[in-house]
């Protein structure tokens, strides 16, 4: 959600958003300053505090503007939440990996997800690519080997949603989402960086671009879709957003990886384009809705989910505008904590303090207002 601001930022310069963003990010960070807030955290799953720290990180890459100095800082918080999610690797079933939750009673602690294992991947390549310290870089390294290890990724790099650690991991749930594709593609793109250019890394990223050809459509060419349940009209709240995702990491891995600019470049031109076509819709004529393959004719859905892939997906086609993003000694302003979230994770004093309903559901209203107007004003980007 809040990355998107910051890509729009990034790619606009236009400022509107960045204080909203701001405070949105820094509200959530909790007493810890790992994302770990008092009014999430009893349903908080290690893939949600992942995101949190992935937009932390393109804040940090970006040098969208810092905190002030008494507030916690991106990049410290990126690392408060590697060191968090490391001391969670879980060495009891399936000989590693992150569990989808954190805490055993919420559902789903006995499922070992890709994405979840992804977000930490892609933040811990994109620290040892800012910071310089390999140790990070191990730990993408192991994530990544661990994850081809159990079939979470085929050897032609499909991404399967995830596996049961009660049967050590030996069946899968082989749906495929896009946003799965997309976090380990940027963070393979960020490893090849860092390596300067390894024929591994290359490899890699080559197989995971070429994997998300399912996720663009055969009769509409180059135009993304989300495979699994747009074509069902069945998509979640969550997944109606991940076309987004994909659009954002395929954009930002040209600049750490740019043999893949031409494959990415006509994807995102197609999808930008027919995405415009789809915000057409609603009373005001300009609601986006998800089915990009419709050629025009709005699909009568509305929400978040549909107005951030269409900003996402339009924006990223300004990626040969702007910088690659920058690191601790190219010019990233960030302050970081190597020590940041080495505090143990526990169950106890997690009951919400001071955060009503009615905050999170204004914040959330106050989200919405705000994409729909970015989306509105994006229509220049591809005019």
């Amino acid at each position: 959600m809040f990355g998107t601001l910051i890509d729009y930022w990034f790619y606009t310069g236009d400022t509107t958003y960045n204080d909203v963003t701001s405070q949105a990010l820094l509200f959530q960070v909790g007493p810890d300053n790992d994302f770990m807030p008092p009014n999430q955290t009893k349903t908080e799953g290690n893939d949600d505090q992942g995101f949190w720290a992935m937009a932390a990180m393109s804040a940090a890459e970006l040098n969208f503007p810092d905190p002030p100095a008494d507030q916690p800082q991106w990049l410290a918080l990126a690392q408060a939440v590697f060191n968090s999610q490391a001391a969670r690797w879980d060495t009891k079933t399936c000989a590693g990996g992150l569990r989808w939750q954190i805490f055993t009673f919420n559902g789903g602690y006995d499922y070992k997800n890709s994405i979840s294992n992804g977000c930490f991947f892609n933040v811990a390549a994109r620290l040892a690519r800012y910071t310089g310290n390999s140790t990070y870089a191990d730990w993408a390294e192991k994530t990544y080997d661990w994850v081809a290890s159990v079939g979470l990724m085929s050897p032609t790099y499909q991404i399967f949603d995830g596996t049961d650690d009660t049967q050590n991991c030996t069946s899968l749930n082989h749906i495929q989402w896009t946003y799965n594709a997309g976090v380990y593609l940027l963070g393979a793109a960020t490893m090849y960086n860092y390596t300067n250019g390894s024929a591994i890394w290359r490899e890699r990223v080559e197989g995971i671009l070429n994997a998300t050809e399912i996720f663009f459509s055969p009769t509409v060419p180059n135009v993304m879709y989300e495979e699994a349940c747009e074509p069902t009209g069945k998509c979640d709240t969550d997944q109606l957003s991940f076309k987004a995702y994909l659009a954002r990491w395929m954009a930002a891995s040209t600049k750490l990886a740019d043999f893949t600019t031409d494959f990415v470049m006509e994807k995102l031109q197609a999808s930008a384009a027919a995405a415009a076509q789809q915000c057409c819709g609603g009373s005001n004529g300009v609601t986006c809705g998800l089915k990009w393959t419709n050629e025009g004719v709005w699909d009568g859905t509305y929400g978040v989910g549909q107005q951030m892939s269409a900003l996402e997906v339009i924006a990223s086609n300004l990626i040969s505008k702007v910088p690659a993003p920058v690191t601790g000694i190219t010019g990233g302003t960030s302050k970081g904590d190597p020590s940041a979230g080495t505090a143990p994770t526990t169950a106890d004093g997690l009951a919400p303090t001071g955060v009503t309903t009615g905050d999170k559901a204004g914040a959330g209203f106050l989200t919405a207002l705000v994409l729909v107007g970015v989306v509105g004003g994006a229509w220049w980007m591809i005019a």
